[in-house]
């Protein structure tokens, strides 16, 4: 298909166009309540919202360079070659449109509809850069406009003095025409005032994806780091980059166009994997919860792909295959572009725009229906793909079947091995997946009945990044977990039937037991994802030694740790015992420095990023050896404790 560009609003932008909601005196009363928090994540949200404006100025067709600066204070300073931020008087205001900006909560070039400076904006989801201005030391404002440099600073959101003119921009000055923003947090709102570099390239690449074409480029002065991101396939690139260690059947296929004022870009690609990955974005917001672009695509994706099955005889009517069926493997970037996006709940996770869906249910439809027909070996390896993934549902729906059908014949029997605790209520109940029936035993000892379920596993479950649903069921081990949980597996699971509110990981502190945790990780995260997300799955980090002088006995867990306690107190001969096992601590030690609540260290399993953490699995666990092999290679000297 022909790719169309994204279409310019007028290039008139001026003070008109600026629109005033509300004023800023609460923001640094409350900062949690515009930016989240005051430590990590807000610190880096105020970078964000300056780089929002300057890929609002790109998305809007203005804009080609935007350059992030972080200095060696932890300030920062945001370049772009856009048109720069007006500065002629505002009517409602008074002040200039750059002052109004930089000082009055949401006031931008975004809020007027049509005839306001951008057709789409992403900086919608945010608050604005007089959120940063209000919570920053100080703020330097420099805008080139018109061959003239207009310059105001801040502190603390509080102007020192009105805009200047600065003279004119020198002929063989690079930076033309745009707005630079330089910036520092403030010392009194913020805990965490250091930039992660890795946080901002994660977020940063992602942004050069969605926005092709325009170069992006990130300067870290603290250690001489320079990188540039420049993407011009866009969504092509992206959807090959997440593909780079699974095995694609055909090229990415690339669909987009404009219709009523929103801009439709989808790329698509099927890998012989068997998850599927799917990125959402509206206005380059992620939506992890989808909303109405998701929908609108899965729709079409099922019809076309089944439509073309039919057509060309390599499907019955009768036999025709699920949306399940047709997103097994498939990695998908959905990017939508439109005026007035409708984000539903706090964290804005979802489009709740109802015209978006018709929208992209006919780009996709239209556009994939043309590609099957001018790509039909392509089209072939496609339907034999998710025809595959039919048989395998098929399959695993017989085998979860019986598994229903044993559990109702013997009365809903748990698992033999499970010793599970008396409390009924889910959110007071914990789950131990315990490796080994040593270990098992003296953790069924040593529990809590009330509370503590024990659930040993013999030897490594399954891996199921290798695995389809099938044969997963056909494990002993997962089997018994799943039936443990109670909360279903495929079609029938249900997070809101799950026994324990709380599922620990306690394995061995050695090789074997890193594996079988990382295996139960694999498994919970591609099968299971809503018990990480809600919080529920832990894992416990038994102790490593017990260290006895005397009477006087430490359990520690850490290297650093134990070497600390004996540097403080040389002269004493501790007895240091190195825990390779949990069989080796008798019930009473295994519940004072692990089970107990009083006392046990656990580390709760979260997802910060699903993209990264499903790339980890596919690297650790996929058919690929290269990658894994060279994974091993880059952090093998950052292993400590490892049995040999």
């Amino acid at each position: 298909m022909t790719k169309n560009k994204t279409q310019k609003p007028s290039t008139e932008y001026g003070a008109e166009q600026i629109t005033v909601l509300e004023g800023l005196d609460p923001v640094r009363k409350r900062p949690g309540m515009y930016i989240g928090n005051t430590a990590s994540e807000g610190f880096h949200h105020l970078l964000k919202e300056v780089v929002d404006n300057s890929i609002d100025e790109a998305m809007a067709g203005h804009a080609k360079l935007i350059e992030i600066v972080i200095h060696k204070d932890n300030s920062a300073t945001v370049t772009d070659d856009g048109r720069g931020i007006p500065v002629d008087v505002h009517k409602q205001t008074k002040k200039s449109a750059l002052e109004t900006v930089l000082t009055v909560l949401h006031a931008g070039g975004k809020f007027g509809g049509d005839a306001s400076g951008y057709k789409v904006s992403g900086g919608l989801h945010g608050v604005g850069v007089s959120v940063v201005n209000a919570l920053s030391e100080y703020l330097r404002a420099e805008v080139r406009r018109d061959g003239k440099i207009y310059t105001q600073e801040y502190v603390r959101g509080k102007p020192k003095s009105k805009i200047k003119m600065d003279g004119k921009v020198p002929s063989n000055d690079p930076w033309q025409q745009g707005t630079r923003i330089s910036y520092k947090p403030d010392t009194q709102i913020f805990s965490v005032l250091e930039f992660d570099l890795k946080t901002v390239l994660d977020h940063y690449r992602q942004q050069s994806y969605l926005t092709s074409g325009v170069r992006l480029k990130i300067v870290d002065e603290r250690s001489s780091f320079v990188y540039q991101f420049y993407f011009e396939g866009g969504l092509i690139s992206y959807v090959q980059q997440i593909n780079r260690k699974k095995t694609p059947i055909h090229p990415p296929i690339y669909l987009t166009k404009i219709v009523d004022n929103v801009q439709v870009e989808i790329a698509v690609q099927y890998t012989g994997d068997f998850t599927e990955t799917m990125l959402a974005f509206a206005n380059n917001i992620h939506t992890p919860e989808g909303g109405m672009h998701v929908t609108g695509f899965k729709s079409a994706l099922t019809r076309c792909i089944n439509n073309f099955a039919i057509k060309n005889g390599h499907v019955k009517e009768s036999d025709k295959l699920t949306g399940e069926d047709m997103r097994e493997g498939l990695t998908t970037v959905i990017s939508v572009k439109l005026p007035n996006p409708q984000f539903e709940g706090q964290t804005k996770a979802k489009l709740g725009n109802a015209e978006v869906r018709t929208i992209v249910e006919q780009v996709v439809g239209d556009g994939l229906e043309i590609y099957l027909e001018e790509h039909p070996k392509e089209g072939a390896k496609i339907v034999e793909k998710v025809s595959l993934a039919a048989r395998a549902r098929i399959a695993a729906r017989a085998a979860r079947e019986a598994v229903i059908r044993k559990g109702v014949l013997e009365g809903l029997t748990l698992p033999g091995k499970l010793a599970d605790c008396s409390e009924s209520d889910p959110a007071k109940c914990e789950l131990y997946i315990v490796e080994g029936d040593s270990a098992g035993g003296s953790a069924k000892q040593g529990r809590d009945r009330k509370f503590q379920a024990i659930l040993p596993l013999r030897g490594k479950i399954l891996n199921v990044e290798r695995a389809r649903l099938d044969k997963m069921l056909a494990n002993e081990q997962v089997k018994n977990l799943i039936i443990a949980m109670g909360a279903g597996v495929g079609e029938q699971y249900d997070v809101s039937k799950l026994r324990y509110h709380r599922i620990i990981i306690m394995t061995d502190a050695d090789v074997d037991g890193a594996h079988i945790r990382t295996l139960l990780l694999t498994l919970y995260y591609r099968y299971f994802v809503d018990i990480i997300k809600n919080g529920y799955l832990y894992i416990a980090q038994p102790p490593l030694f017990r260290m006895q002088y005397g009477k006087d006995v430490h359990y520690i867990y850490s290297d650093a740790e134990r070497d600390e306690i004996i540097g403080e107190d040389k002269n004493k001969s501790w007895y240091v015992q190195r825990y390779k096992g949990l069989g080796e601590m008798n019930p009473s030690q295994l519940w004072e420095t692990t089970m107990d609540p009083q006392n046990r260290v656990m580390h709760q399993v979260k997802i910060l990023d699903a993209e990264k953490a499903s790339d980890i699995f596919e690297t650790l666990m996929g058919d690929e050896v290269a990658p894994r092999k060279k994974f091993i290679q880059t952090h093998a000297k950052a292993v400590k404790n490892l049995d040999i």
